[in-house]
């Protein structure tokens, strides 16, 4: 299938000059989840994951979260390339966000990078900011990506994506 690339602007990254399969790196942005005033996350020490059509996601680790904020969820998935994830639920202001959060306990070796950390989804929160700008969520559902202005897409989750 054929996909229209937006244009890349100055400063920007497009999303499909990330590769397939997936990397993980060290990211020193400032990354943070706040929700009713509660800091769920603070960090410098994210690392963020690259694949193909897809904003970054970004894991933070377990010490720059606010983890009494968090209980285990209910879900579990697979990825090809990190392995088995477990979820959380976020507990917070009296909202609570089922299993918004995921991590991977034992990742393969070439995501062992990700352990100890977790990832959220955007959607729910007040505010989820990467160098003080608000993230967008990426759409689909399944997806957890954060779209800031600094990328270019399209972004897989729009409709018509599923075989991107």
């Amino acid at each position: 299938m054929s996909v229209q690339r937006d244009p890349v602007k100055p400063g920007q990254e497009s999303v499909w000059d990330y590769p397939r399969p997936a990397v993980a790196q060290a990211c020193t942005r400032r990354v943070q989840i706040i929700h009713k005033g509660h800091v769920l996350a603070d960090t410098k020490a994210a690392v963020r994951t690259l694949e193909t059509s897809h904003p970054p996601s970004y894991y933070i680790p377990r010490d720059d979260i606010a983890m009494h904020l968090l209980r285990p969820g209910t879900s579990s998935s697979f990825c090809e390339w990190k392995g088995s994830a477990s979820y959380f639920d976020a507990v917070i202001g009296g909202d609570v966000f089922a299993n918004v959060g995921w991590s991977y306990p034992k990742p393969t070796a070439s995501f062992m990078i990700l352990k100890d950390h977790i990832a959220f989804y955007a959607t729910p929160f007040d505010q989820c900011l990467v160098d003080g700008e608000k993230v967008q969520p990426q759409q689909g559902g399944f997806y957890g990506g954060w779209i800031t202005s600094d990328l270019a897409g399209p972004f897989k989750g729009i409709p018509g994506s599923r075989f991107w």
